[in-house]
């Protein structure tokens, strides 16, 4: 834990409980470090004291993924970013991930944490960001809003990246649905080629089937929406314990990540089920980019339900 003289990697932990769930959010990210039913872990999470591995829990903006070579141009202006994926010469998974998120609010079953991102060469508009979790006997809910406090449209996407994992269950054993008609074909630094259709092929999981030896690091899109517009994926173990992890109408995307890159003993051990407002390269490529007009608020939320 925390200590004067050796301070967690992630700062500040505020835990959250209620009707037998529980989380653990954290000061840098703002994100998920843990979060358990009846006792039960259901996100690979990180310890207090370990730097947060794999991105797990991570609130990503104003961008998911990756950009290609960091660069972009919107409206009359021509942009680079920093490269925090090099290996791949790409930018990677937004700008609060790393930094400092301050608590707004709290309670008992939920805390709200807010970040400010100033104005910076790559990123020239201010965002007010702040994210609400809470527990209760629906499980885990996170509520994100982000206003744009600059004077002018900003570009904008949003995701996040929990790790999900079902106890007693290998991830070749775990049952995934993803309601999805098409997915991403990407080359070898991870970016858009183009778009395919699922439908008979091995990454058609829209009725449920075992991940088996699939190797997964895949966007889904063209979403199959329920009522309310919004979407499911679903992971179920054999012995029928099963996770939703639900988003809402923002969020037209999924990426599924098995892991297999991961080092060491988190290899392949859980799999990250990401609700996206766009696929990789969006900057670029403008698919579903939001442009944020001076003082929107953008707002979305997801959730992870366990049960059958």
């Amino acid at each position: 834990m925390e200590n004067a003289t050796h301070p967690s990697p992630s700062g500040a932990q505020w835990t959250i409980a209620a009707d037998g769930h529980e989380a653990v959010v954290v000061e840098v990210g703002g994100g998920l470090r843990a979060y358990r039913h009846d006792g039960v872990d259901h996100v690979d999470g990180y310890e207090a004291d370990e730097l947060c591995p794999g991105s797990a829990g991570h609130v990503l903006a104003p961008w998911p993924n990756r950009i290609r070579d960091g660069a972009y141009t919107f409206g009359e202006r021509s942009l680079q970013l920093d490269l925090s994926e090099p290996a791949r010469h790409n930018a990677m998974h937004g700008l609060v991930n790393w930094v400092s998120w301050h608590l707004v609010e709290q309670s008992p079953e939920a805390v709200t944490v807010g970040y400010e991102l100033p104005p910076s060469p790559g990123y020239p508009w201010a965002l007010r960001l702040r994210t609400r979790w809470s527990v209760g006997a629906d499980g885990l809910r996170a509520e994100h809003e982000v206003t744009n406090l600059a004077g002018e449209a900003a570009p904008f996407g949003f995701a996040t990246h929990p790790y999900l994992r079902l106890p007693k269950a290998a991830v070749d054993e775990v049952s995934l649905r993803v309601p999805a008609r098409t997915r991403v074909l990407v080359d070898n630094r991870m970016l858009p080629l183009a778009a395919t259709e699922v439908a008979g092929t091995e990454y058609d999981f829209t009725e449920p089937r075992a991940i088996g030896d699939a190797v997964l690091d895949t966007a889904f899109g063209d979403v199959v929406r329920d009522a309310d517009g919004g979407s499911a994926v679903t992971l179920a173990a054999p012995d029928g314990s099963a996770l939703h992890v639900w988003a809402d109408r923002e969020f037209g995307w999924w990426q599924v990540f098995t892991g297999d890159t991961l080092p060491g003993e988190r290899r392949r051990r859980s799999v990250a089920v990401e609700p996206m407002t766009c696929p990789a390269d969006a900057f670029r490529s403008g698919k579903d980019l939001i442009s944020l007009a001076p003082g929107e608020t953008w707002r979305g939320a997801w959730g992870i339900r366990p049960g059958a």
